[in-house]
């Protein structure tokens, strides 16, 4: 599949890829962005946009200092000889290739390292080359044996050579015509007057361009030259034969040309990134059905452009009007890049986009009068529209600029309709613009065609470049003349040549303007009331939140200062217990133990229980549960759930699904828990005849016996009823083995079955 390259250049698309030449790092890129086409592969769109996607946030692609070598490569395959310095730019080249490869291998999040496979390992073609060249790509002393030996002999030659004719200087002195030893054709020669070379003996080499000095090699050192001569033309040899054998080795690396290639698609999905970058673009989504939802579209080649929405679907085909230079043929152009650049694997110029993957862009834009052709605007017009016509269909995007322009109204209009109710059979998808009124009056009569204009405001004279999709645009031909200053007689009989008709449309339109002006206005009031009203259920829910934390931070300290008050009591309790032991200080120990003991129990707080704000029902509640006939207390709350204690047996229940229970208000016994061994007043006596002991450890639990007897004793209560619960017996029995050796015991037994039996310990106190 290819695109017209004719709609290509009407929609602006070459500027898109010169711009992504010009963010190549390399030759290999650019040349690639020039010749990025579109493709219809939605699985080739949809990875090329994963690997820009990579490139923007995995891996930074550096690719400066990586040149074309393909010449150079090509050459060497051919047999040439390559230069130091060229086969030092291949070597550094592939080097950076396999530096690229490296970063991929370590940064990259999927998509560039399946690219980054045709990168080949080039490792001993950069080793060989840039141990055998210095940076300068010349070939080092070191690049062979033969060439180290060689370059060892050459010079300490010279220094022979030059020490040989400067002592020949003084000899020669009156016919030389500058003191100095110099080279002439790679041998070290002497310059001698013209006049007076006949009285010198040796070996003419050169002449000066002005014939007055002759270079003459001395017979003395004709021999140490010639050595030299040759050590020079050894060295040469040796230096061509590293240089062929490394230009062969590139010759030989047929992973060259593949590394190429993927250098200059790993440019470009870098092109690609930068562009994204520079630009502000978003990756777009593929879409089915002909779809298309463009939010905050820009055109991305305008300065400051205006950003509308754009969508197609159910709506086949847009058809806008308005006045010239108002924004109708950029609005085209935007569509048709963005759904360009979507299907060249680059991210386009919206907020967000969601395009269908076309077949083809069908364009018609511009006047293209062709004077070779002998065409006029309108037959050129036509040429394109018959194209249009023949390839339109579902997988296709028409756009078509200022239809039925070019010739007669009248018929242009009716040739406009003809063709807007083709494309709509052809079920193609796209946007029209015009100026003819009729068309107006059709697409609101026609499914799949919707009217839309651009924005303009007419006090200014200035368009706004908004689409105003559901309504068609005028032309203001009229109020625009007025505006200019046309005299008042002619613009009345403007009118009246218009007639009625055309008066009463202008008019119409007129009044829906107003209206979606009215309407956006209370629409923006009524936003501005929404985000008021937002902010303050904002405040409101701040201010709550501060206050339930307050209320849970003064509860948490409340708590704190309890729990230290009721241990503070415990220890006195602990003191006094001891000092019981003496008989003589037993009632009056007693009498404030009980007054400690009531003291703590009231300081000690009661457990926090959250609860659903505005619930009656709570931990301790009783409850009627109807679905058992049974009441009972509330064990848990977890959410809309409950745990309701019912007799001996625990069941979950729904909130829904019971009544909260309202009881008379009773004084009852208080029962005796855990680490609560004394109570009581100082007149009457409130001694807890109940030890509760279930759940406790065998420490903790003798621990509590041992003061309840205590206490029994001293009050002469009797008897003493034990709660421990049946389980294993294991609590059971330590309890009576600490019983049998307390003399203040009298006897012990179980109750009776009805009153807990086995898990419950009848105690007889010794008076």
């Amino acid at each position: 599949m290819s695109f017209d390259a004719r709609a290509l250049s009407a929609l602006d698309f070459p500027r898109v890829l010169d711009a992504l030449a010009e963010r190549s790092a390399t030759s290999l890129g650019a040349e690639r962005a020039r010749a990025l086409r579109p493709s219809d592969d939605p699985e080739r769109i949809a990875r090329e946009l994963d690997e820009v996607e990579d490139a923007l946030f995995g891996v930074s692609l550096s690719l400066g200092g990586i040149h074309d070598i393909r010449e150079l490569h090509a050459r060497a395959a051919e047999g040439r000889v390559l230069s130091g310095s060229e086969l030092l730019s291949a070597a550094y080249s592939l080097d950076g290739a396999m530096t690229v490869k490296r970063a991929i291998g370590v940064n990259s999040r999927g998509p560039l390292r399946e690219v980054a496979t045709g990168l080949g390992d080039h490792s001993e073609l950069v080793r060989r080359v840039l141990s055998a060249l210095d940076r300068d790509g010349a070939v080092r002393d070191d690049a062979s044996p033969r060439l180290r030996d060689l370059r060892k002999r050459i010079e300490p030659l010279r220094g022979r050579i030059r020490e040989r004719l400067t002592a020949t200087l003084e000899k020669w002195s009156d016919v030389l015509q500058e003191h100095i030893v110099t080279i002439r054709r790679d041998r070290y020669v002497l310059p001698v007057q013209a006049s007076r070379v006949g009285q010198v003996q040796g070996i003419i080499v050169d002449a000066s361009a002005t014939g007055q000095t002759y270079f003459v090699e001395p017979a003395a050192v004709t021999q140490l030259n010639n050595e030299l001569t040759r050590l020079i033309l050894d060295e040469e040899a040796e230096v061509r034969r590293i240089l062929t054998e490394l230009s062969g080795l590139l010759a030989g690396d047929a992973d060259v040309p593949m590394t190429l290639v993927t250098i200059g698609e790993l440019d470009l999905i870098a092109s690609k990134a930068r562009l994204a970058r520079d630009w502000r673009l978003n990756r777009p989504e593929s879409s089915v059905g002909g779809t298309y939802d463009l939010r905050e579209v820009r055109h991305p080649l305008i300065e400051n452009p205006v950003a509308n929405d754009v969508t197609l679907g159910d709506t086949k085909l847009l058809l806008i009007t308005g006045p010239n230079m108002g924004g109708k043929t950029a609005t085209i152009k935007t569509l048709g890049l963005a759904v360009l650049m979507h299907q060249c694997g680059l991210y386009v110029a919206a907020a967000s986009a969601k395009l269908p993957v076309v077949r083809d862009v069908l364009v018609d834009i511009g006047d293209e009068q062709s004077i070779e052709a002998s065409l006029s605007t309108f037959a050129s017009h036509l040429k394109h529209l018959r194209y249009v016509l023949r390839h339109a269909a579902p997988d296709t995007l028409v756009l078509v600029d200022e239809l039925g322009s070019g010739t007669d109204p009248n018929e242009g209009a009716a040739l406009a309709q003809s063709l807007i109710e083709t494309l709509l059979a052809q079920d193609a998808r796209g946007i029209i613009t015009s100026h003819l009124s009729p068309l107006k009056l059709f697409a609101l009569e026609t499914p799949g065609l919707k009217n839309a204009s651009m924005g303009f405001d007419v006090d200014t004279l200035a368009p706004t470049y908004v689409l105003q999709v559901g309504q068609p645009g005028r032309s203001f031909a009229l109020a625009i003349a007025q505006r200019m200053g046309l005299p008042a007689d002619v613009l009345r009989r403007a009118e009246d040549l218009l007639g009625p008709d055309a008066g009463l449309m202008e008019r119409m339109l007129e009044g829906l303007e107003r209206e979606r002006e009215d309407l956006r206005a209370q629409l923006e009031g009524t936003a501005a009331a929404r985000r008021d009203a937002e902010a303050e259920l904002g405040r409101v829910r701040q201010e709550r939140e501060t206050l339930e934390l307050r209320r849970n931070e003064m509860l948490a300290e409340a708590s704190q200062k309890a729990e230290s008050l009721y241990a503070d009591a415990i220890e006195r309790v602990r003191t006094l217990r001891a000092r019981a032991q003496e008989d003589s200080a037993r009632p009056r120990v007693m009498q404030e133990l009980r007054d400690l003991r009531v003291s703590a129990q009231k300081a000690r707080p009661a457990p926090i229980v959250r609860e659903e704000r505005g619930d009656p029902i709570r931990v301790g509640s009783r409850v009627d549960v109807p679905a058992y006939n049974a009441a009972g207390q509330v064990l848990e709350l977890r959410g809309d759930d409950l745990v309701v204690q019912l007799g001996v047996m625990k069941v979950g229940v729904k909130r829904r699904d019971v009544r909260l229970k309202q009881e008379p208000k009773v004084t009852a016994p208080r029962t005796r828990g855990p680490r609560n061994a004394f109570a009581g007043a100082v007149a009457v006596s409130t001694f807890q005849n109940e030890l509760q002991l279930r759940g406790m450890g065998v420490e903790e639990a003798v621990e509590e016996l041992r003061t309840a007897v205590l206490e029994a004793h001293a009050l002469k209560e009797s008897p003493l009823r034990v709660v421990h619960g049946k389980g294993q017996g294991v609590l059971r029995r330590l309890l009576r083995e600490y019983l049998k050796g307390d003399k203040k015991v009298e006897s012990f037994h179980d109750a009776e079955a009805n009153q807990g039996g086995h898990g419950v310990t009848i105690v007889n106190i010794r008076h």
